[in-house]
């Protein structure tokens, strides 16, 4: 797993949090199975741009505002 696998995760959790958002909502916003959602944002899984692009769209972010927030997580 790439050294941004567990921040890029922990991202997520932190902007889905803010937008008051379940991992089921989350999941049904995105099309991202809501269990593929736990293991991302608990830093099992690294995901794909595919995936990374339809979790931003659904949390209302730029996938590179989403990438910049996992590596001063990862600082």
């Amino acid at each position: 797993m790439s050294k941004l696998g567990k921040p890029l995760g922990s991202a997520i959790r932190i902007r889905r949090q803010e937008l008051g958002l379940s991992q089921e909502t989350l999941s049904e916003l995105s099309a991202v199975h809501w269990t593929y959602i736990s293991q991302l944002e608990n830093g099992h899984k690294s995901p794909s741009l595919r995936v990374m692009e339809d979790l931003a769209e659904a949390l209302q972010i730029e996938v590179s505002t989403l990438s910049q927030m996992a590596e001063k997580l990862r600082t």
